[in-house]
């Protein structure tokens, strides 16, 4: 590979990294092709992209990014696949059930979901149960709806009559 064939994969490498808040670095040494396809295959099927870099590259790529990767720099041995999604669970969730059975590819090194590094196998159960923004505001939404609609059913069965009838009282008492 020549120097301008080396910057030009790391200038893409920058481009991919600049256009995600989400990035898993995993190693998928050791799988067959037919495995590897059926994994590309899966990974296309949800939205998430599967590249395989050097490592020499992706440092230098994460190096000349405008995040802060440099806790992943560690992870940056041996086969290194990237991922990347839109939704920060996705990628641990699809790992978990590929590997459902006898697999033990492809393994978790590291992640970077929006400013929050994760670093280690042991990191995948976590990124699974990870909800994403949407799941995030969903629930958010159904907290703040609670409250008023406690108010409302109340005020539906008989609880609204009892107020009014508290209110006309007090009208009384103060006029």
């Amino acid at each position: 590979m020549t120097k301008e064939e080396k910057n030009q994969s790391i200038e893409a490498l920058v481009s991919v990294l600049e256009g995600t808040n989400i990035v898993y670095l995993t190693d998928t040494s050791g799988l067959d092709a037919e495995t590897t396809s059926n994994l590309r295959r899966v990974c296309a099927k949800q939205g998430i992209t599967l590249t395989v870099v050097k490592n020499t590259l992706l440092k230098k790529a994460m190096e000349r990014s405008s995040k802060n990767f440099d806790e992943l720099y560690g992870s940056l041995h041996g086969n290194t696949s990237i991922m990347t999604a839109e939704i920060g669970n996705a990628p641990a969730r699809l790992i978990k059930d590929f590997r459902k059975g006898t697999m033990t590819k492809p393994m978790l090194k590291g992640a970077y979901i929006d400013e929050a590094v994760f670093v280690g196998e042991n990191q995948l159960d976590t990124l699974a149960t990870l909800k994403s923004r949407e799941e995030l505001i969903g629930d958010i939404l159904l907290l703040l709806q609670s409250p008023a609609k406690n108010v409302i059913s109340a005020l539906q069965n008989g609880a609204g009559q009892k107020i009014a009838g508290l209110v006309k009282t007090l009208e009384t008492r103060n006029a």
